[in-house]
């Protein structure tokens, strides 16, 4: 479920681990972060963002920080989940202890993104939600795993769980969404940058903006993967997501 939460109550020394918060992209939940969530809670608390509920950006921000109140933060999300990061780090940068950011952007939607997703909106409210679901998959891997009957099976299954009246507002959200390019220099927290070489939502180029301008970032581009980098190659951005969390 998209809203489902894991917690892992773990000690270290005497004090609480950190909260790990996996915030899900667009038509996605907790699937989407099924084997990071795996590995993380062996470490960590880890939570789920709720992203079905809200049509901004800012107010899933806010519904994250509200309904996780701890003051040790690391937020790690995927697309839609990446703007929900940069907007939760904006509105309570002392709570944020980290941040990583996979195939994302900092940019607010460009006039030709908010047209097809206005689209997309339209065909959902006139029933044909599948549709919209089919035309996604294409852009959302790698070529290599257009034919991956059992990834597409995980991916149809998210969508269902989300709904035609989630998604769209979902898409609102993106749509409204904010720039944040002017504040990366700011956030100088350690940050984690992901992204596959074949994602043609959120091209590498954007993600290397993105990491040139955060002054604690590391990047790292993930050879023949696509948008959904978490469950095309789980096991590179686990071996990644691990390293940086033990700097």
């Amino acid at each position: 479920m998209a809203n489902a939460l894991f917690v892992n109550h773990l000690h270290e020394k005497g004090r609480l681990m950190a909260t790990i918060i996996f915030i899900p992209g667009l038509n996605c939940d907790a699937d989407l972060f099924a084997d990071q969530i795996a590995m993380a809670r062996k470490t960590h608390r880890v939570a789920i963002a709720d992203t079905t509920r809200d049509d901004t950006i800012t107010a899933m921000a806010g519904r994250l920080l509200d309904e996780n109140p701890d003051d040790e933060l690391i937020l790690v999300g995927l697309s839609m989940g990446g703007y929900i990061a940069l907007e939760a780090q904006a509105q309570a940068p002392e709570r944020i202890n980290r941040i990583a950011l996979f195939d994302t952007n900092a940019r607010a939607d460009a006039p030709e993104a908010v047209e097809n997703r206005q689209r997309l909106i339209a065909l959902t409210e006139a029933g044909r939600f599948d549709e919209v679901c089919k035309t996604l998959w294409s852009k959302l891997v790698a070529q290599g795993r257009q034919q991956d009957t059992a990834l597409r099976a995980r991916v149809d299954a998210m969508a269902a769980s989300i709904g035609p009246e989630a998604f769209i507002r979902q898409e609102r959200a993106i749509m409204g969404r904010r720039d944040h390019r002017a504040r990366l220099p700011e956030i100088r927290i350690p940050a984690l940058v992901i992204v596959g070489d074949e994602d043609v939502l959120t091209p590498p180029a954007l993600s290397q903006e993105m990491a040139e301008a955060l002054p604690q970032a590391t990047l790292g581009i993930i050879p023949d993967c696509g948008h959904l980098a978490t469950m095309e190659h789980p096991e590179a951005v686990n071996r990644a997501l691990a390293a940086w969390l033990a700097t």
